[in-house]
């Protein structure tokens, strides 16, 4: 995947893209863009000028025509090969995309046993089994069964997950593949309706929908333009009323340089590969305003549970009692749970390695393992030697040693207390009538967060930890995890008040969530990141969904989306700031042709009236293609202040728009004059 991000274009994209930018020439597909659509229209009437010169009562130069004809239709391609070419990269990812589509072989349940059909035939609430090696054939909820399913195929990531019945770890996508034991899935879409299929129709940019930034935006060039097409068009006949002849392809080629033209073929490529980019990091953005809005976040809302922790308690410290050592715990804790699939049965096998404690694996050969019943609370090994060693319950331990006539140590319940109300959870250890310690079970807080939310600090977002623990379990995490503030023992509906009120504070807010219980506030946040390992509830109220399930992934998008935000505002002071050039090299030419004493004003030295108007407008095409770099890679993103952001932008883009097309335009004149 790493290749992917680094290969920005193939040839088979941009030859993709040159086809298309001829079929976006169709005045109704151009009437989007109304200020290209005016360079077009421009285009046909110079076209007409120049086939049919006899119909129009004009002395200018068919060679002029034709040239200025050129240049102006090339404008429109650069522009249309801008929008294709990001387009095109949603097209290629989401034909890779429909490579996963495979039709697969579904072992339906039905009435009597299990039939096998094709995927395309099961509906919303069918019941399928899948078995190891087995390709899930359709979105579903896992209802039995727990098994290691690969999801490389969506997420690009090679290590496989745990998904099982119940809580928030249910959710199954159609096209990842079963890697171990058998699951019995409950279909949840029927065909067309699944994530891979809304993947695939959102990375072709097929639902995007524009932001009301890129709307205000659309609004002042559309206005610009309806402005310097009225001020062209009335220059006419001001001029001819003081005997000044003025050419209509040079009030058209006025006309192009005047209007925002350089932005105006560059919005839609900016906002495109915005989303692109997004894609890239393997989260699925629903439209374009929630990339945007992501660039203005200023608090983000976490779920602790499967967000900011693993989700299962896993074991973190074995704490002896009773005068025994950590290691002799340790040894039997792991005697223990060496055929103990849960979650904490492989976490205490997980925390001995790192914690480099040793066992032998030879102690449990033959042995019985006796599993976790709801009756017992405990599970163990019976060993081929007669001993008996058991986990589980503190209360259903004690009373089982009891039971086999051991003494229960003077400090156990202490310590049981003590990890109780850190808000973990505490497991004895005994091997027959001795009780050796307790293994402390906490949920676990992912690798790494505490820097991730430093990085969310300094980019001044304040970040709020919900959880249903009680307050000293939420301190606790919170502290560990490095959050700006908790909220402790809420339910769905204070998750959505914390998000309104900060709302009504004027700031916006974005939710990363999993569970179902998750989803209002998913729905309510201007920004709502969903795993893709939590439910389907969940992913269905957000608008974004992270395909690796690593919640600091937020700061991956709000990187994205401050950096769509820059692009535009750079480019827009670039295109504005460059017209100015564009003045000082077409307006004095064209006065020039009528009043030669007005040469004056041709401070860039350009050669001749003519190759000074064409010069501009070549500039003014060929700039198009130049950016389309920019546009789509974005302009590089560095943390920093509003007020120091428009700074810079004045600065690199502002005056260097000034500068740039001078030098341009003068470059392009020298070549020009030769053979005008």
């Amino acid at each position: 995947m790493s290749t992917q991000r680094k290969s920005m274009l193939t040839s088979g994209m941009v030859r993709s893209a040159i086809k298309d930018s001829f079929v976006k020439l169709n005045p109704l597909t151009m009437m989007k863009n109304p200020v290209m659509f005016v360079v077009e229209a421009g285009t046909f009437v110079v076209l007409l000028m120049t086939v049919f010169p006899g119909y129009f009562d004009t002395t200018d130069d068919i060679g002029f025509n034709v040239t200025v004809f050129l240049i102006l239709l090339f404008t429109v391609l650069f522009a249309n090969f801008a929008e294709a070419l990001a387009e095109g990269r949603g097209k290629a990812q989401a034909n890779t995309l429909k490579k996963t589509k495979k039709e697969v072989t579904a072992n339906k349940v039905v009435a009597g046993g299990v039939k096998s059909v094709p995927s395309a035939e099961l509906r919303k609430g069918d019941i399928v089994i899948v078995s190891q090696g087995e390709m899930i054939p359709g979105d579903g909820e896992v209802i039995e069964g727990i098994a290691s399913v690969d999801e490389s195929a969506i997420t690009g990531e090679s290590a496989p997950v745990i998904k099982e019945a119940g809580g928030d770890f249910s959710s199954v996508t159609g096209g990842t593949r079963v890697v171990s034991d058998t699951i019995r899935v409950r279909i949840t879409t029927d065909p067309g309706e699944s994530f891979i299929d809304r993947m695939i129709a959102l990375v072709e940019g097929a639902k995007r929908q524009k932001t009301p930034n890129e709307l205000a935006l659309n609004t002042l060039l559309s206005s610009l333009t309806l402005i310097f097409l009225i001020v062209v068009v009335t220059l006419a006949p001001i001029a001819k009323y003081v005997n000044i002849e003025l050419q209509v392809p040079v009030l058209i080629a006025l006309l192009v340089c005047l209007i925002p033209t350089t932005i105006g073929g560059l919005l839609s490529a900016i906002g495109i590969a915005g989303m692109d980019r997004v894609t890239q990091f393997n989260v699925l953005a629903m439209s374009g305003k929630a990339v945007e809005a992501a660039g203005d976040i200023n608090t983000m809302i976490l779920d602790k549970t499967g967000t900011i922790t693993f989700g299962n308690r896993m074991a973190s410290e074995f704490i002896p009692v009773g005068g025994e050592s950590e290691e002799r715990v340790a040894e039997w804790a792991a005697v223990s749970s060496l055929k103990d699939d849960t979650p904490e049965g492989r976490s205490v096998l997980e925390l001995m390695k790192t914690n480099s404690l040793r066992y032998d694996e030879k102690v449990a050969v033959g042995g019985e393992f006796i599993e976790f019943k709801a009756e017992t609370r405990m599970s163990g090994m019976d060993l081929k030697d007669g001993r008996k060693v058991r986990k589980g319950a503190v209360d259903s331990v004690k009373k089982w040693v009891a039971a086999q006539g051991g003494s229960i140590p003077s400090d156990l319940d202490a310590r049981t207390d003590g990890i109780a109300r850190e808000g973990g959870t505490p497991l004895a250890v005994a091997i027959d009538n001795r009780i050796l310690g307790l293994i402390y079970l906490k949920d676990t807080v992912k690798p790494g967060m505490r820097d991730r939310f430093d990085q969310l600090r300094r980019m001044g977002i304040k970040t709020i930890m919900c959880t249903g623990d009680n307050p000293l379990t939420a301190a606790t995490i919170a502290l560990e995890a490095g959050v700006d503030d908790f909220i402790a023992e809420s339910k769905p509906e204070d998750k959505i008040a914390v998000i309104r009120r900060e709302q009504a504070e004027g700031k916006l807010v974005a939710m990363t969530g999993d569970g179902t219980n998750d989803a209002p506030a998913l729905a309510q946040a201007d920004v709502g990141l969903a795993m893709n390992s939590g439910t389907t509830a969940a992913k269905e109220a957000a608008n974004m969904v992270d395909l690796d399930s690593d919640p600091s992934k937020i700061i991956e998008v709000v990187a994205i989306g401050k950096q769509l935000l820059m692009t535009r505002g750079a480019l827009t002071t670039f295109s504005i700031a460059n017209d100015i050039a564009k003045y000082f090299a077409i307006i004095p030419a064209m006065f020039t042709l009528a009043i030669p004493e007005m040469h004056v004003l041709n401070i860039m030295g350009l050669g001749s009236p003519m190759s000074a108007i064409l010069s501009a407008l070549i500039f003014n095409a060929i700039i198009i293609p130049l950016l389309i770099p920019l546009a789509m890679r974005g302009v590089a993103y560095k943390p920093m202040s509003a007020s120091r952001l428009l700074g810079r932008n004045i600065v690199v883009y502002g005056i260097g728009g000034v500068i740039v097309p001078f030098i341009g335009i003068k470059l392009i004149d020298l070549i020009v004059h030769l053979w005008v």
